[in-house]
């Protein structure tokens, strides 16, 4: 019988009412002698961690880290520097190359063994799944230090306090209690030119006390998200735009920069990333959030830019007795980015050590949370430190009670140390905004957040009463902090306007820019107006927006407690119309792509049923011209092109082939259909057989000499591969992974069907054919006859098609990598295929 077919799609997660923290997971710390004892016990090595070696038990497999022993990156470089952005370049140019050459010989290894490997260069790991075998393989490598299973960790949900309540105009508790509003009357600031950001579940970025200062936002109604949003988890439901599918991550980031009162530092600006899937975080997206914060990427996860880096990362979640984060968090300071991690919801009161990793690792600056009363609240972690004996938390903040920012526009009442941890990161944006100097200076930092707190006198889990494992230093005042810090900022503000109106002009971009303190950028509010601390010395402005020509200002000398006010009028610039015809990979002229010149207002069009387009009013300036394909896209990429408008302009667009962060790409293909001539023994329903290749096929940089063919139309590299009937979209770390796909779905063959293989042509020019003869399709008793050739030339990949039902609406067409973290799709549940047509996929050589 046949087994029913689960949903097709991977779950987007749900939406959840919680308040607190993830977990972390053991991986940066060396086990213990518990773990060691129980791996040795169970017939493993002593490098695999307790929990991996239960899960190999009895032919088990599971996800896993291989922690690499090769010593650490040498990161005085950055340290060394004093820029931000010069600071996280340095970082990451060493964490990558110390990586690069310390996991070569392991991803070779791995490679050879045609295991998918996910490689890490924040921590020396790499993630791979396996089994006992394998783990054995890889313990006894001499450059293995540890082996530790992947986890995944709930949100906590206990100290959720009431639903959804009404916006407010004045700061809340917190922000008042911990000064904030008093920095923001008496020294003007409220964490300009700073920017914060969040590892969480998520914001909602057009939440209306959030939208003003998130760094995607453009000023004029548009978003740009590459940079400023990452999501390694894949759940929000419109790819590469924001999403919160939880809540914790909207409450967080608006106490930390929200409008209205909610936030702590309301003029700094803000990005995320989605570390968390839903109710739980998983090691492989932490890790992923964790790079993307010292180097920001596009929304392909591509053209890191380390500059981009914001100056502090608020991390509301902790769980266990780890050092997961360790490296993490160093590789972070070196970067000049400050940490602030919640202590952790496992506190009764009164029990000492329930403070939680990361934020009870000695390098980690951990929270803890009172309430409105002043008193400890029960639930906040306590220390010292199960990990390393340290003093937790670090500091104390408002965290019961704390109404903020939620998905919906709406607002809501949270308790936590997850709500404590975010006061203390908005202090921090106050903090480095009103002393500039103190950016990327971790350790004054800290000594000055320690100074200004008040002491709170309990001792009863060890420490002193100016110091202690219940309260850390006491609770925060940032007025204090700021008071004490060095007050060598000459502040500089203006209004911005255009020349030939008066007008002010909002939006517009103002870059301050001194070679040892590197850049400040801020943007004029909606009356033009701007305000930026800065370190004394020599400094060149930069102003630009849509519409208005670039404006520089160099030399501008600033002094030790001066201000300087710089009003400055823009000239608008001369527009005009934009036309032009757009093509698709094979050349023909294209309907319905979305062009668009990039980082303006001017509103996208679409291509008409001749590929033409018309941008009416254009402004004169250097731009990038986007065309997008309407779907279905198939093998039609993204065109960027250059665009210079000093006049009326005509373009001709031909998009590029579509391509995979590999190098893969595809186009259509000439038909040319090769008939099987071998048998591959399959048949019936969910059966797998190996067949050897004529010559050596290479998928994503690794060479196969066998491959898995299924009943249900893939050519699987890794293994044979049962139970893989409920196709879905790729990438996606589930197996199947390592797979080529002509035609991906619930198949099953009867006495009418078969699955054959075919060779052609002489040594180095043969082809190989894998074809499937009319397979059955489960969902609607229809046939299909497709095949997938490879080609010994040139290393690529041809899928034809005889005859397809529903053109295919059911199947996914593709590849994908080895650790289903890159892939090319072609199509998925899409009626896009032709009988007698044929796609090829030509192999990158990244």
């Amino acid at each position: 019988m046949h087994v029913p077919r689960p949903a097709r799609r991977r779950s987007r997660g749900v939406w959840a009412v919680v308040s607190l923290s993830a977990a972390a997971a053991l991986l940066m710390s060396p086990p213990s002698a518990a773990a060691e004892d129980s791996a040795r016990t169970g017939g493993g090595s002593p490098k695999v961690d307790a929990a991996l070696a239960r899960a190999l038990e009895d032919g088990g497999e599971a996800a896993f880290f291989v922690v690499l022993d090769g010593g650490e990156a040498d990161l005085a470089g950055a340290r060394g520097r004093k820029a931000h952005g010069a600071k996280a370049e340095a970082a990451y140019d060493a964490l990558r190359e110390h990586a690069r050459q310390n996991q070569r010989s392991l991803v070779s290894f791995l490679d050879k063994e045609k295991v998918g490997h996910q490689d890490f260069w924040i921590a020396d790991v790499v993630r791979v799944e396996g089994d006992a075998e394998l783990a054995a393989k890889l313990a006894a490598r001499s450059d293995v230090a540890r082996l530790v299973k992947e986890r995944r960790y709930a949100l906590d949900e206990v100290e959720q306090q009431g639903g959804t309540v009404a916006a407010a105009a004045t700061p809340q508790w917190g922000v008042a209690d911990i000064k904030a509003d008093q920095v923001w009357e008496q020294y003007e600031n409220r964490g300009e030119g700073i920017v914060i950001a969040n590892i969480d579940s998520g914001v909602q970025f057009d939440h209306p006390d959030l939208v003003a200062n998130y760094r995607g936002n453009k000023g004029d109604g548009r978003f740009e998200h590459d940079y400023n949003w990452f999501d390694p988890t894949g759940q929000c439901p419109t790819a590469g735009v924001p999403c919160d599918n939880n809540g914790h991550g909207t409450h967080t980031m608006g106490t930390m920069a929200g409008a209205n009162g909610y936030g702590v530092a309301p003029g700094a600006t803000w990005i995320a990333a989605k570390g968390c899937e839903a109710r739980e975080c998983s090691d492989a997206s932490l890790l992923a959030a964790g790079q993307w914060i010292l180097a920001p990427t596009d929304r392909n996860g591509q053209n890191p830019r380390p500059d981009l880096a914001p100056h502090i990362v608020n991390n509301s979640w902790a769980g266990g007795n780890t050092t997961f984060y360790q490296d993490i968090v160093e590789a972070w300071n070196a970067a000049g980015i400050f940490e602030v991690f919640a202590a952790g919801n496992a506190g009764d009161g009164t029990t000492c050590s329930t403070a939680e990793a990361p934020g009870a690792q000695a390098p980690s600056y951990g929270v803890g949370a009172y309430d409105s009363n002043g008193a400890i609240a029960s639930f906040s972690g306590f220390g010292p430190s199960k990990v390393d004996g340290s003093m937790k938390p670090n500091i104390s903040a408002p965290g019961v009670d704390v109404r903020s920012t939620w998905p919906g526009s709406t607002y809501r009442a949270s308790s936590g140390t997850s709500m404590a941890a975010p006061h203390v990161s908005g202090a921090a944006a106050l903090l480095w905004s009103a002393a500039p100097s103190l950016i990327g200076d971790i350790d004054a930092t800290r000594a000055l957040l320690n100074q200004g707190a008040h002491d709170v006198d309990d001792t009863h889990c060890g420490g002193t009463a100016a110091a202690n494992n219940v309260w850390g230093e006491g609770r925060l005042d940032i007025l204090a902090s700021v008071d004490k810090a060095p007050h060598t900022a000459a502040t500089v503000s203006g209004r911005v306007t255009d020349k030939a109106t008066g007008a002010a002009l909002p939006g517009i971009t103002v870059k301050a820019v001194n070679g040892a303190s590197g850049t400040r950028t801020v943007t004029t509010g909606a009356d033009g107006t701007y305000r930026v601390p800065l370190a004394p010395g020599t400094y060149d402005f930069t102003l630009g927006g849509y519409g208005y020509a670039t404006r520089t200002v160099e030399g501008v000398e600033l002094t030790t407690g001066q201000p300087l006010v710089q009003d400055l009028a823009l000239d608008p610039v001369a527009r005009h119309a934009v036309t032009g015809t757009v093509l698709d990979v094979t050349g023909k002229p294209l309907a319905g792509a979305a062009v668009e010149v990039t980082g303006t207002p001017v509103a996208k069009v679409r291509t008409a049923g001749d590929g033409t387009f018309t941008l009416p009013e254009v402004a004169e300036g250097g731009y990038t011209l986007t065309v997008t394909p309407a779907a279905p896209v198939l093998c039609n990429g993204v065109a960027r092109t250059e665009l210079t408008v000093d006049g009326a302009e005509a373009r001709t667009v031909r998009l590029p082939a579509r391509a995979d962060r590999f190098g893969n790409s595809c186009a259509p293909a000439a038909y040319a259909w090769i008939k099987g001539t071998g048998t591959v023994a399959l048949s019936g329903d969910e059966d797998a057989k190996t067949v050897q290749l004529p010559f050596p096929v290479s998928l994503y940089g690794v060479e196969y000499t066998s491959a898995s063919v299924t009943t249900n139309g893939l050519v699987n590299f890794l293994e044979p591969r049962l139970g893989d009937y409920a196709n879905t979209a790729l990438p996606a770390a589930e197996k199947p992974n390592g797979i080529v796909a002509p035609y991906w779905d619930d198949l099953t063959l009867d006495r009418k069907s078969s699955v054959q293989t075919a060779t052609t042509g002489q040594p180095g020019a043969r082809k190989f054919a894998v074809v499937w003869n009319n397979a059955v399709v489960v969902a609607s008793g229809a046939r299909v006859s497709f095949e997938a050739v490879f080609d010994e030339a040139s290393g690529g990949f041809t899928f034809q098609y005889q005859s397809v039902p529903g053109a295919g609406s059911g199947a996914t067409v593709g590849i994908e990598d080895q650790a289903g973290s890159d892939a090319l799709l072609y199509s998925f549940d899409q009626a896009v295929l032709g009988n007698g047509s044929a796609v090829r996929i030509a192999q990158g050589a990244k």
